[in-house]
């Protein structure tokens, strides 16, 4: 755990978490309360306010160690890679309940019944984590949720993809939304991240993050599967020449040559290339 790195450091206003006690300065520090996403979706915001700013997102049933709450809102950090961040408490169960799968396709719907044409409760995102409670017929019903198809989901331990850059291509078209990680909207570092924890691997959540996490490779040496970095991008390489990213030019995830992506980001603050990395 870092003691320096904001995004990553559970600790604000004066409390922190009692396990970085002697390693950040704080008025007091607390134990934390383990809490589940029981919404689809829960935007991680950079205040406890509804219109602040979106830094990431936690799709359902990951964990989220909750420090303190203000407002309507719990301050707390991501179990799975650890981000730090403001969620609605509304979007938050406990106990916290041990998933037997994940959701094993780009998204999903869940039933009222295990019938495709009863109501629908929630649309769920890649990666979301499943309790099952019932099965019936070619539906289960997952705890907090509804009654999922279960050829979209796969086991927890289990049954991943073996070409994260397959699953990152499902996302094609999908518009690009600032710290989005789920499917109807992401980010470049999501795109990585989510296309990478379908193939059971793990990835930080950030370009710097991701940068420093996996090694270095010379550009003449990139192939199918690496990553370009910019300061604050990065996009997943479909060979030598071409690239796949979710990027605010186009507002959307994309498709493009390496060379044009290279010349119109360099004229902009952003700037050049920063290197190649091997996932």
């Amino acid at each position: 755990m870092s003691a320096s790195d904001r995004r990553l450091t559970l600790v604000r206003d004066g409390i922190a978490d009692r396990r970085l006690e002697g390693l950040v300065p704080a008025e007091r520090f607390a134990d934390v309360t383990p809490m589940q996403v029981s919404a689809p979706i829960a935007s991680l915001r950079k205040a406890p306010e509804p219109d602040a700013e979106q830094e990431d997102q936690l799709v359902f049933g990951e964990l989220f160690d909750v420090l303190f709450e203000v407002g309507d809102f719990a301050f707390g950090q991501a179990r799975r890679d650890r981000y730090v961040g403001y969620v609605l408490s509304e979007a938050l169960s406990a106990p916290v309940l041990p998933p037997d799968c994940r959701i094993a396709v780009p998204r999903t719907y869940a039933f009222a019944e295990p019938d495709i044409k009863s109501a629908i409760v929630g649309l769920y995102s890649l990666n979301a984590l499943v309790s099952i409670e019932a099965r019936e017929g070619r539906f289960v019903k997952g705890a907090r949720a509804g009654w999922f198809v279960d050829h979209h989901l796969a086991p927890i331990g289990g049954g991943f993809e073996t070409d994260y850059v397959a699953v990152a291509e499902r996302f094609l078209h999908a518009p690009y939304q600032w710290g989005g990680r789920e499917s109807l909207g992401l980010d470049c570092s999501a795109l990585v991240q989510q296309a990478l924890y379908a193939c059971g691997r793990a990835c930080p959540r950030d370009t710097d993050l991701q940068r420093d996490f996996f090694p270095e490779i010379a550009e003449a040496e990139r192939r199918r599967g690496d990553l370009v970095f910019w300061k604050g991008h990065v996009a997943i390489l479909l060979d030598p020449d071409t690239i796949l990213h979710a990027n605010a030019h186009h507002m959307a995830t994309a498709i493009e040559p390496l060379a044009e992506a290279v010349a119109r980001i360099a004229a902009t603050p952003t700037g050049g290339v920063l290197g190649y990395r091997r996932v």
